[in-house]
């Protein structure tokens, strides 16, 4: 998508609008962890919130590995912005790690059809929340050294 680019700016400024629409898809994964943490069920359909939450976890998780990260790490390739890398190589494995976490999570839930055992689910649910804050930290890092560290020699090209 973003390699037929023809200047830095329009490269760079696409990964601009690809992090934003990530970041806007992580207050909607926020917004509905807390709606899942903190229901009272029963509901009239207490497994549609799960079920809702297990495709945006997903969604999320997916284009952190394989939208935004990729572009990141060409970004600071192009760049040759070896702090950057080296922040990579120590925080992808954890991040990895965290994402296997959630598509477990998502499998066990996904599809609620046989029900769901409610403290069970909110204990993995507290679990997985605390994975996911530090990974939306190390993302933070990630996006700050990777790509905001160029913001200013993008607006001078």
């Amino acid at each position: 998508m973003l390699e037929s680019c023809t200047t830095a700016q329009e490269r760079w400024g696409g990964v601009n609008q690809l992090v934003d629409r990530w970041l806007s898809e992580r207050k909607q994964l926020i917004s509905e962890y807390v709606d899942l943490r903190d229901r009272t069920p029963p509901e009239e359909n207490p497994d549609q919130a799960l079920e809702s939450f297990c495709d945006v976890l997903v969604d999320y998780v997916s284009a952190g590995h394989f939208e935004i990260y990729e572009q990141l790490i060409r970004e600071a390739e192009d760049f040759q912005n070896e702090r950057g890398l080296e922040l990579v190589r120590q925080v992808y494995p954890r991040i990895e790690t965290i994402t296997q976490e959630a598509v477990a999570f998502n499998d066990r839930y996904a599809n609620t059809a046989n029900g769901v055992d409610e403290p069970d689910m909110q204990a993995r649910l507290h679990t997985l929340g605390a994975m996911l804050h530090e990974r939306f930290e190390l993302e933070d890092c990630l996006i700050e050294v990777l790509h905001n560290a160029h913001r200013a020699v993008l607006a001078a090209s």
